[in-house]
């Protein structure tokens, strides 16, 4: 598949000036040039997002042609997610030589917001309400699973641990219950040792992309889930609703009008929620930007406008690049540096499973509810909308409901948790 004109790692340096290439220019004058060295690590930014659409397009276009059963059991987006991580595991992408970080960390930061507020255009707010106060059990069922994995696992692994590791636990918990922030929040309180929090950090990070890539996968058996639970699905149900608007064929005016609207938006929340106040060690820039443009969204859905052509193809194309941004940053390599802490996660997992499980199966609920509460204890504000509009974009509202609960208690939960920890020591 080709990606560009110029070799892999090539930049271009200026109009009339050629291109910058990795290549090595170290063999003799009349060499041919087969012989030279071509490195395959990509460093600019440019080349490393152009690789991630392409990489997107030829997924959707096969996924869209019918021709591979593959796609009716792996989405498109989880494959992609395997083939970035892969690429970073075994050095593709150079995040400290060139400018892929910066460039990737960006056009997250912008486009996170633009996704979310265009998932949300054909939102309908009552259908949210209608789901209850069952929502907040689910959350709070999920958040209580993770601190009892937390629990047993300490009790297995306790004796082979560093006698101080309850301290780098309850930050993990804080950061598996709410994100990075409330880790941060939590270390600065128990000021855990910093080889033992390095240990946790790099589990946070690894068990975190298997567990989003689990999360994506399981959307493919949502039907047959619901359906061993039983789950009451006409109150998710928008077939209807969402097949008459996207019915309407979409005008290069209304693709200009959302492309425009949307990154003008997202621009200024990222602006305004730089302006607000932090609240406590938890409620930040990202936080308010989140919340803004889901309030506009949820405003917009409720009028005409919301029911623009397009919105939901190009919060697709935009699920594809952040899912690719963010699996880009998965380094599998790290897990044999912090092997016991690895298996004390593995285990939190497991619990967190099990006890999920029993609770669908007893309350009756869907997978959706359960992927996303996790997703939002887990992975926290910029992974769970994601994970939301994976299953069905107009419950958005959801993730980012969940995400917010997730924020406001991941600092509380993780002490609580930890003071447990400490008396089990």
């Amino acid at each position: 598949m080709p990606l560009s004109a110029l070799p892999i790692g090539c930049t271009a340096s200026g109009a009339g000036n050629g291109a910058n290439c990795c290549v090595s220019r170290n063999a003799p004058v009349g060499m041919d040039e087969s012989n030279e060295e071509v490195s395959l690590v990509i460093t600019d930014g440019y080349l490393f997002i152009s690789l991630l659409l392409a990489m997107s397009a030829v997924l959707v276009v096969a996924d869209r042609s019918g021709r591979f059963k593959l796609f009716k059991y792996v989405p498109g987006f989880v494959i992609l997610y395997i083939v970035a991580a892969l690429l970073n595991t075994i050095g593709v992408f150079d995040h400290d030589g060139g400018d892929i970080t910066a460039v990737g960390d960006t056009l997250r930061e912008v486009l996170l917001p633009a996704m979310i507020l265009l998932m949300l255009f054909k939102c309908d707010v009552r259908q949210i309400i209608k789901l209850g106060p069952k929502l907040l059990l689910t959350f709070a069922v999920t958040a209580a699973s993770i601190i009892a994995g937390f629990i047993i696992s300490y009790l297995i692994l306790n004796s082979s641990l560093d006698p101080e590791a309850w301290k780098a636990l309850g930050a993990l918990n804080a950061s598996w219950t709410g994100g990075s922030a409330n880790m941060v929040a939590v270390q600065e309180v128990l000021e855990a040792p910093k080889n033992v929090f390095g240990y946790v950090l790099i589990v946070d990070t690894v068990l975190y992309s298997f567990w989003l890539l689990l999360i994506f996968s399981s959307v493919t058996v949502s039907d047959k889930f619901d359906k061993w639970t039983k789950a009451d699905m006409s109150k998710l149900d928008f077939t209807d609703r969402v097949s008459a608007e996207e019915e309407k064929p979409m005008t290069l005016s209304s693709i200009f009008g959302l492309i425009g609207f949307a990154l003008l938006a997202s621009a200024l929340a990222i602006r305004l929620g730089e302006l607000l106040p932090e609240v406590g060690a938890v409620i930040d820039g990202t936080a308010w930007t989140i919340l803004i443009v889901s309030v506009l969204g949820l405003a917009i859905g409720a009028t005409r406008f919301g029911k623009t052509a397009g919105s939901n193809e190009l919060a697709t194309i935009l699920l594809y690049l952040i899912i690719g941004i963010i699996a880009s940053g998965s380094d599998f390599t790290s897990l044999a540096e912090a092997p016991l802490y690895l298996v004390a996660g593995i285990i939190v997992l497991v619990v967190h499973i099990a006890i999920m499980l029993i609770y669908a199966k007893l309350t009756r609920t869907e997978l959706f509810s359960i992927a996303v509460a996790s997703t939002a204890n887990i992975g926290g504000i910029a992974s769970a909308p994601v994970v939301a509009g994976a299953f069905n974009r107009q419950l958005v509202p959801v993730g980012v409901l969940f995400a917010l609960m997730g924020t406001f208690l991941g600092t509380f939960l993780g002490l609580w948790s930890a003071q447990i920890l400490s008396g089990l020591a």
